[in-house]
Order: structure tokens, then sequence, then C-alpha cells
């Protein structure tokens, strides 16, 4: 019996010493020992020896088992995902809309100083001188008429005759006060001087402010005619008719690009509310949109990214190259590292492979002192 006993602990000792050397052996010693020109067998070890091949082989495991697009697919069209997200961008949004501090204030902080506004104002700026500048290249040669919309050339020739009132009456209301008596006087005896002799002559008869007197209220019938409504309103839309003809290039040396584009940008920023708004705290003007962002904005947003992605999800991870990421990760760590991986994980298991290299020891040497006693 001391024999059977003795051959079984040898046997449990050679056993879980032979297994817990295999263990440590998949990664020490770490590095190759050599004896001058001999390296000594089995340095380094396993883990070490093969660690390229082993971050290689892990790259291509994720990709293929672990990462795939049809297990992220599945996981961004659950339910619970997408509702996740909803819940936690409502929560993101609630603070922003909610938040004392301006889109200004916001950015100048997250970009350095950086005015918004001003950014925003020579951005559209810029665009608006792009398209200004494309749009007479374009339509140099077309005429004014293609140009104008139609709606607006109708509008136009609506307003003529309003316009030819406007005219009429102001040149009424010129002739009728001092300062047009005076500038018709002066008009009379200045056409007098250039007729010489029959120009003194009129004078000395008449006198320059009896003339004044008669053609004042002649030049006065004459402006409410409707004869002269008539036929002014007529010149004019003779000469719309003539500007409509016209190719932009006739005009376009009277157009200074540099005003055009002022008033526009000037336009665009005082009638497009978001110049203000940038300066304002969003919870002053945001309460309007708050719901509307929740309950529309962000499931649909969410709904349609989330589609996006699990359509061309395969295509996403071929460009991220996912293997070379874990091959890179797993090439920088350190055996000593990756040592302290594995065995965070598997020390339970390494350490039942002992003890069952301990027990299966022990059992041989049982049977081997059980085979001694019978020959003996």
């Amino acid at each position: 019996m001391l024999l059977i006993a003795f051959m079984v602990i040898i046997g449990a000792v050679i056993g879980g010493l032979t297994n817990s050397l295999a263990i440590k052996m998949l990664f020490r010693p770490y590095k190759e020992v050599r004896i001058r020109s001999w390296r000594v067998p089995f340095t380094p070890g396993l883990i070490p020896k093969r660690h390229d091949e082993l971050a290689k082989q892990l790259g291509k495991m994720v990709v293929d088992y672990l990462l795939t697009a049809e297990g992220l697919g599945k996981k961004l069209k659950s339910k619970a995902f997408s509702s996740g997200m909803i819940s936690w961008l409502q929560v993101e949004a609630q603070k922003i809309m909610r938040s004392n501090e301006s889109i200004k204030t916001v950015f100048e902080q997250r970009f350095g100083g950086t005015d918004l506004k001003d950014r925003l104002l020579n951005k559209t700026e810029v665009i608006v001188k792009q398209g200004y500048s494309q749009f007479i290249q374009q339509n140099r040669n077309e005429s004014l008429e293609k140009l104008i919309p139609s709606s607006l050339q109708n509008k136009m020739e609506e307003q003529l005759p309003t316009v030819t009132n406007y005219i009429l009456e102001r040149g009424q209301s010129f002739l009728q006060s001092p300062e047009g008596k005076e500038r018709l006087s002066v008009m009379i005896d200045r056409f007098l001087i250039q007729k010489g002799t029959l120009g003194n002559m009129i004078s000395m008869f008449l006198g320059n402010e009896r003339l004044v007197d008669k053609v004042q209220p002649e030049l006065l019938k004459f402006l409410k005619d409707e004869g002269t409504q008539a036929l002014l309103e007529q010149l004019l839309r003779q000469e719309w008719l003539k500007v409509k003809q016209k190719k932009l290039e006739d005009v376009e040396g009277f157009l200074n690009e540099k005003e055009i584009v002022s008033f526009i940008t000037r336009t665009i920023e005082t009638q497009v509310p978001l110049f203000s708004m940038i300066e304002q705290p969003m919870n002053e003007w945001t309460g309007a949109y708050e719901e509307y962002v929740e309950t529309t904005i962000i499931p649909k947003g969410v709904e349609v990214i989330l589609d996006m992605l699990s359509t061309h999800l395969e295509t996403l991870l071929e460009r991220f190259h996912l293997d070379d990421i874990v091959r890179e990760q797993v090439q920088t760590f350190s055996v000593e590292r990756l040592e302290e991986l594995v065995l965070s994980i598997s020390k339970r298991e390494f350490k039942m492979i002992t003890y069952l290299g301990a027990v299966l020891g022990g059992l041989i040497g049982f049977i081997q002192g059980f085979i001694i006693l019978l020959l003996g």
C-alpha cells in the first residue's frame, strides 16, 4: 500500500507540474534564449513566438465572427437600441434648447472666440458673390424679358398708370411752388437770351414776370389734361418694352456688383431669423420648436440614420478595416500585457487544468503501483 501511495503522490506531482509548466510555456520565456549561437528549444514561448500571427488571427476573428455586418445590423434595427438612442437625444436636445447661452456663445467657446455671426455673414457674402458672377456669366446674352420673372413684369406694367399719375402730380406741385415758379422764370429768361434780338423785344414788351404768369397756368393745364396722362403712359410703356428687349450685357455696365452683393447680404441678414437667433439665449426662441424637435425630428432622424447605417454597414466596416485595427492594437501589446489579459479571463480554468493534470498523474501512479504489486 505504501508503494501505491508513493506512486500516486509522485504521479500527481509530475502531472500537476507538467500541466503548470505547459501553461507557463504558452507565454514564457518572453524572448528567445541563446547559448552563443544555439537557440534553446521552446524559447520564446508559444504566444510570444506567434505574436504577429495571433494578432492577425484575432483581427480576422473579430471581423468574421464578432463584429459582423449582420450582427451589428440586427442591433441597430432593434427597438431597444433605437428607443434608447431617441431617449438620449431627446434629453440632450432639451439641455441645449433650455440653455441660457446663445448659439454664438457656445460656438465661440468651442472654437476659440470666433465671431459666428461674422463668419456666417462672410460666408453668405461669398455665396451671393459667386451666385451673382455665375448668373451674369451664364445669362449675359439673354434679354431682360427672359430674365425678369413674368409676375414681376406684370406687376411693373400694372404700376405704370400709378407712376404716370405720380410724375404728373409731382410736376404740378413743383410748378405751383415758389421754387418751381422761380426755376420756370430762369428758364424763360435763358430762352429769351438765346433768341437774341427777338428775345429782347419780347422781354421789353411783355416783361419776364408777366410771361411766367402766362406760361405757368398753361403748363399746369397741360399736365392736368387727360391726353397728357395718356401720352406719358404710352411713352413709359414704349420705354419699358425697349428696356425688356435689351440684353443683360447692355445694362451690365450700370450694375455695381459690390453694391448689389452688399444689398442682398444685408437683406438676408435682416429677413432670415437665423442671424438674430444666434445672438439670443436659446431658451428664448426654442420653446416653439421644442415639442416638434423631440416628437418629430429626433425620431425621424434616428430612423433615417439607422436605416442608412444598416444598408451601408458592410461597406462601412470594410472601409474601417477593423481587422487591421485589431491586429495593430494587439501587436502593440507587450507579451506581459497579453499574459495578464489571458490569465485575468482564464485563470480559474488554468488552475483546473493543473489540478486535472495532478489527478490524472495520481491515477496513472495508482495504476502503475497496482501493476507493480501484481507482478511482484
